[in-house]
């Protein structure tokens, strides 16, 4: 359920590896499965949509650094090795650095303050390897070292996003957005994809970017539950059906939830238009830490805004947990 943090459409980038002879380094956090056709062979042998090192003939291990889209704090890693049968590594471990600024890649490869998430653990080959994280720490970068070499597919880095305070306030601020703090905590149905997707940056380029559900086959409608950056008043909405044309809701609702509780309409059940950016001013009547959108009765979106303002409190809270980390 917690958003993988390195995904390349949120903003992720692979900046460095020390080897990648035979498939690249930037296939670790392509979204989707990894794919393979064989016998697809070219200048450097079977053609994997993964990392893959060359076999090493002396000591050493291999090691790629994961910039995440999105800062955070890491609960869980999943170490994919995904069609790699004969050469996938025997150990891998997995390691957390905070970084401020852009330094040049080599220069993050080169630092000594890496903190570990994953000890040396043993990993399978053409599995899923997850592994549970407990830190509180918050990381910019995260390093995949493989023992002492081979290939992995998908590098999948969960947990909640942690922006810096700094960057918080500057102008109208999304306060569903994953990259400032926003997460969704919980939805009726996650059949077609994630709900996740409609927090991501940017609009989305085909259907599979947003989030999709099953058809309802009974009179209840789905929802998503979005826990905001932090306790703020919305001001304004988007709810984006772009793609979604013979599958969008026929409408939607958006309630919001207060620090103790209570419900807050933000907006009414409102009528939808196939593959439409759709914007609505809301009315602020009060604070609130949690906005549920209802889509009636299924259907797909393709991202969801709500832009607004924090409260001083929710500010204080987190300049108070970035301290902390």
């Amino acid at each position: 359920m917690l958003p993988d943090l390195a995904l390349r459409p949120l903003g992720g980038a692979v900046i460095w590896a020390n080897d990648e002879t035979f498939a690249e380094k930037e296939n670790l956090i392509r979204p989707g499965p990894a794919k393979y056709q064989p016998a697809t062979f070219g200048h450097k042998g079977q053609i994997y949509d993964g990392w893959e090192t060359r076999r090493r003939r002396a000591a050493g291990h291999d090691e790629a650094i994961v910039r995440l889209g999105v800062s955070g704090v890491v609960h869980g890693v999943v170490v994919d090795t995904a069609w790699f049968k004969g050469n996938f590594p025997s150990e891998i471990s997995v390691e957390g650095c905070c970084v401020r600024g852009y330094p040049p890649a080599g220069e993050i490869a080169a630092r000594a303050d890496w903190v570990t998430l994953v000890p040396r653990s043993k990993v399978y080959g053409d599995a899923r390897n997850p592994f549970d994280v407990d830190s509180g720490l918050r990381f910019t970068h995260i390093r995949l070292t493989m023992y002492p070499d081979g290939g992995v597919a998908r590098f999948r880095v969960h947990g909640e996003a942690r922006p810096e305070p700094h960057f918080l306030g500057r102008g109208s601020l999304d306060l569903a957005a994953l990259e400032n703090g926003g997460m969704v905590e919980d939805c009726s149905n996650r059949f077609y994809s994630s709900p996740q997707n409609l927090l991501f940056p940017g609009v989305a380029r085909v259907m599979g970017d947003g989030w999709e559900t099953a058809r309802r086959r009974d009179d209840a409608n789905d929802w998503v539950l979005v826990r905001l950056a932090g306790e703020g008043i919305v001001q304004l909405a988007e709810i984006d059906t772009s793609y979604f044309i013979g599958n969008s809701p026929g409408q939607a609702k958006l309630t919001g939830r207060t620090s103790d509780g209570a419900a807050v309409e933000l907006l009414p059940r409102t009528a939808l238009q196939p593959d439409t950016r759709h914007r609505f001013v809301i009315d602020p009547d009060a604070a609130v830490t949690h906005v549920r959108l209802d889509i009636y009765p299924d259907g797909g979106l393709a991202r969801l805004r709500l832009f607004g303002e924090l409260t001083d409190r929710a500010r204080a809270d987190i300049e108070t947990a970035w301290g902390a980390t």
